[in-house]
Protein backbone atom coordinates (compact mmCIF):
# COMPACT_ATOMS: atom_id res chain seq x y z
CA UNK A 1 0.00 0.00 0.00
CA UNK A 2 1.53 3.41 -0.79
CA UNK A 3 0.40 6.94 0.51
CA UNK A 4 0.81 9.86 -1.16
CA UNK A 5 0.02 13.37 0.87
CA UNK A 6 -0.77 16.67 -1.12
CA UNK A 7 -1.98 20.09 -0.30
CA UNK A 8 -0.85 23.88 -0.05
CA UNK A 9 3.05 24.25 1.15
CA UNK A 10 1.99 27.53 2.30
CA UNK A 11 -0.91 29.08 4.17
CA UNK A 12 -1.79 32.20 5.85
CA UNK A 13 -2.61 32.36 9.64
CA UNK A 14 -6.42 31.68 10.07
CA UNK A 15 -6.48 29.97 7.13
CA UNK A 16 -8.03 26.66 6.90
CA UNK A 17 -5.46 23.52 5.77
CA UNK A 18 -7.20 21.06 2.97
CA UNK A 19 -4.28 18.32 2.86
CA UNK A 20 -5.35 14.99 0.61
CA UNK A 21 -3.66 11.22 0.90
CA UNK A 22 -4.30 9.44 -2.14
CA UNK A 23 -3.60 5.64 -1.63
CA UNK A 24 -3.07 3.45 -4.41
CA UNK A 25 -2.41 -0.83 -3.65
CA UNK A 26 -5.20 -1.05 -1.34
CA UNK A 27 -8.29 0.01 -0.32
CA UNK A 28 -9.36 2.49 2.14
CA UNK A 29 -12.45 0.75 3.23
CA UNK A 30 -10.23 -2.49 3.88
CA UNK A 31 -11.65 -3.65 7.25
CA UNK A 32 -9.02 -3.89 10.28
CA UNK A 33 -7.10 -1.00 8.55
CA UNK A 34 -7.65 3.13 10.17
CA UNK A 35 -6.13 6.04 8.02
CA UNK A 36 -4.26 8.14 9.64
CA UNK A 37 -3.21 12.12 9.65
CA UNK A 38 0.25 12.89 12.28
CA UNK A 39 2.51 15.79 12.10
CA UNK A 40 5.89 16.65 13.04
CA UNK A 41 6.60 20.20 14.17
CA UNK A 42 10.18 21.37 13.42
CA UNK A 43 12.28 20.39 16.21
CA UNK A 44 9.13 18.13 18.22
CA UNK A 45 8.09 15.01 18.23
CA UNK A 46 5.05 13.03 16.26
CA UNK A 47 1.72 14.19 17.17
CA UNK A 48 -1.41 11.86 15.99
CA UNK A 49 -4.01 14.50 14.50
CA UNK A 50 -6.66 11.97 13.87
CA UNK A 51 -8.21 9.15 12.20
CA UNK A 52 -11.32 7.29 9.88
CA UNK A 53 -11.31 3.38 9.68
CA UNK A 54 -13.50 0.97 7.56
CA UNK A 55 -16.83 2.07 8.71
CA UNK A 56 -15.73 5.86 7.79
CA UNK A 57 -16.28 7.44 11.46
CA UNK A 58 -13.66 9.51 12.16
CA UNK A 59 -12.30 9.88 16.03
CA UNK A 60 -10.06 13.04 16.57
CA UNK A 61 -7.02 14.30 19.20
CA UNK A 62 -8.80 15.44 21.83
CA UNK A 63 -6.26 18.97 21.90
CA UNK A 64 -7.52 19.20 17.89
CA UNK A 65 -11.00 17.87 18.26
CA UNK A 66 -12.85 21.31 17.72
CA UNK A 67 -10.50 22.43 14.79
CA UNK A 68 -10.40 19.15 12.12
CA UNK A 69 -12.35 16.84 10.19
CA UNK A 70 -11.44 13.94 8.56
CA UNK A 71 -13.07 12.88 5.25
CA UNK A 72 -13.12 10.11 2.81
CA UNK A 73 -14.07 9.59 -0.71
CA UNK A 74 -14.55 6.03 -1.75
CA UNK A 75 -14.52 6.60 -5.19
CA UNK A 76 -11.03 8.17 -5.69
CA UNK A 77 -10.08 6.36 -2.70
CA UNK A 78 -8.52 9.66 -0.92
CA UNK A 79 -8.85 10.68 3.07
CA UNK A 80 -8.85 14.65 3.40
CA UNK A 81 -7.73 16.27 6.41
CA UNK A 82 -9.16 20.09 6.95
CA UNK A 83 -7.60 21.98 9.83
CA UNK A 84 -9.39 25.49 11.00
CA UNK A 85 -7.98 28.38 11.90
CA UNK A 86 -4.12 27.94 11.58
CA UNK A 87 -1.61 29.46 13.48
CA UNK A 88 2.45 29.47 12.81
CA UNK A 89 2.39 26.88 15.83
CA UNK A 90 0.32 24.39 13.35
CA UNK A 91 3.35 24.48 11.00
CA UNK A 92 5.08 20.56 10.71
CA UNK A 93 5.42 17.77 8.14
CA UNK A 94 2.10 16.05 7.66
CA UNK A 95 1.97 12.69 7.16
CA UNK A 96 -0.44 9.59 5.62
CA UNK A 97 -0.34 6.85 7.55
CA UNK A 98 -1.98 3.61 7.79
CA UNK A 99 -1.93 0.64 10.19
CA UNK A 100 -3.27 -2.56 11.42
CA UNK A 101 -2.55 -6.07 12.91
CA UNK A 102 1.13 -6.64 11.70
CA UNK A 103 0.87 -3.85 8.59
CA UNK A 104 1.56 0.18 8.74
CA UNK A 105 2.71 1.83 5.85
CA UNK A 106 3.22 5.84 5.85
CA UNK A 107 3.42 8.34 3.35
CA UNK A 108 6.45 10.75 2.96
CA UNK A 109 4.98 13.84 4.40
CA UNK A 110 4.57 17.35 3.11
CA UNK A 111 5.50 20.47 4.92
CA UNK A 112 3.24 23.10 5.59
CA UNK A 113 4.09 26.45 6.57
CA UNK A 114 1.42 29.01 7.74
CA UNK A 115 2.83 32.10 7.60
CA UNK A 116 1.67 35.79 6.80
Amino acid sequence: VQLQESGPGLVKPSQTLSLTCTVSGGSITTNSLSWNWIRQPPGKGLEWIGSIGSSGSPIYSPSLKSRTSISRDTSKNQVTLQLTSLTPEDTAVYYCATWGIGFGSWGQGTQVSVSS
